[in-house]
């Protein structure tokens, strides 16, 4: 390859990076748009009731659920697989915890390992399959989703087991002191200023531009403004719920993996040409297991809130989740074919979901209209990502 070739090649590489950027943050406006817009709508349609501090926080701890589920279901999206598996494999992970926390009264933190890691185990097993034995992600979590739900039926009996331990239920419905959820959030936001700095400084280390100081104050302050607004809102009622504490540290977590860990470029670099990653030395077998392991270790977080919050376990818990995961995924940016998408981007389809879920409750749509909005929903997220494809 000529000089002249190998800067032609570089260029249209940045550009092409530069483009998906662009697109990024398109997407990243476009979603607090529907979010303004959703949340204006279910306020005047139900007095106000909606925007009050106790469904506030009940909408947040609708998205924890959601929301864990896409972060783990994000990654596997990107590397250009899916899975079905995730709702039954969380009402089978509750089931079981609700079973060792009311038959047979296991200490909270045994159980919490115990589900875990069985989580982590059912994970590896379905990575197992599609990573080695080369079975498509979607007739393997398909299996997973009826041998799942199978299985919790057949443990709980068919019954629900309840009621959950005092103990069981500080995961899922307790809630932070005030003066710390205070604390801690100026800690964070002061954190991410000097965060914010920091890269000022390396970019101008490196003679690449920086945005105006201007600007910069300017985001921060809304940002700043929205969190310690959100956070004295929650306090108005009971204070921030302990889910939603997980969801923010999980997702702070998956950010930082996907953004700057070799694990997280990996992924990446599977989903947009798996044989390209193969040629550059990236384990696809190994990456790809590991990515369905950290998925199922992520369901049996979820599965212990969902179980906590219902204080029981239910053989028809988590029915359909896997579907809310995949449309807050779509929602939020990420491709079906693999390798975009954020992390950031799926909490925030998870939260539209769980608003649009919670509003509807509220106004008494019937469920049947709520699957037909909510599948709409989906379609029109997938047709824009295929759009913006063909227009790129």
């Amino acid at each position: 390859m000529t000089t002249q070739q190998t800067t032609i090649s570089a260029n249209s590489q940045g550009a092409s990076v530069l483009n998906q950027l662009k697109q990024i943050k398109l997407q990243v406006l476009v979603m607090f748009a529907a979010i303004a817009v959703i949340m204006l709508f279910f306020y005047f349609a139900t007095d106000g009731s909606y925007l009050t501090p106790r469904n506030v926080s009940n909408l947040l701890r609708q998205t924890a659920i959601t929301g864990i589920l896409a972060i783990g279901m994000v990654y596997v999206i990107i590397s250009a697989e899916i899975d079905l598996s995730v709702g039954s494999m969380m009402g089978l992970l509750g089931g079981a915890a609700a079973i060792m926390d009311v038959w047979w009264g296991l200490p909270l933190p045994l159980t919490v390992v115990l589900t875990l890691t069985a989580g982590f185990l059912l994970g590896l097993w379905n990575g197992w399959w599609v990573a080695y034995r080369k079975v498509p992600s979607f007739i393997v979590t398909l299996a997973g989703l009826l041998a799942f739900r199978g299985i919790l039926v057949g443990i709980t009996g068919g019954s629900t087991v309840a009621p959950t331990s005092p103990e069981m239920s500080l995961i899922g419905q307790s809630y932070l002191p005030n003066m710390f959820s205070m604390i801690a959030s100026i800690g964070a936001l002061s954190l991410f200023f000097v965060w914010q700095q920091r890269l000022r400084k390396q970019r101008e280390a490196h003679g690449l531009s920086n945005p105006a100081m201007t600007s910069d104050v300017l985001k921060f302050g809304a940002i700043a403004i929205f969190a310690l607004g959100l956070v004295f809102l929650l306090n108005d009622y009971r204070g921030v719920p302990f889910p939603v504490l997980l969801l923010v540290v999980l997702m702070l977590i998956a950010a930082f993996i996907g953004k700057k860990t070799a694990f997280g470029r990996r992924i990446y670099a599977i989903g947009g040409n798996i044989e390209a990653a193969r040629l550059s030395g990236i384990n696809v077998e190994a990456t790809k297991l590991k990515v369905f392991a950290i998925n199922g270790l992520l369901v049996g977080m979820a599965g212990l809130i969902l179980a906590s919050r219902l204080g029981a376990g239910s053989p028809s818990a988590g029915n359909i989740a896997e579907l809310d995961a995949i449309a807050a995924c779509v929602i939020g940016g990420t491709s079906l074919a693999g390798g975009v998408g954020t992390v950031f981007g799926a909490v925030l389809g998870a939260f539209i979901m769980a608003s649009l879920d919670n509003g509807m409750s509220m106004m008494d749509v019937p469920t049947y209209w709520q699957s037909i909005i909510k599948g709409s929903i989906l379609l029109l997220a997938v047709w824009m990502d295929v759009a913006s494809k063909k227009r790129a």
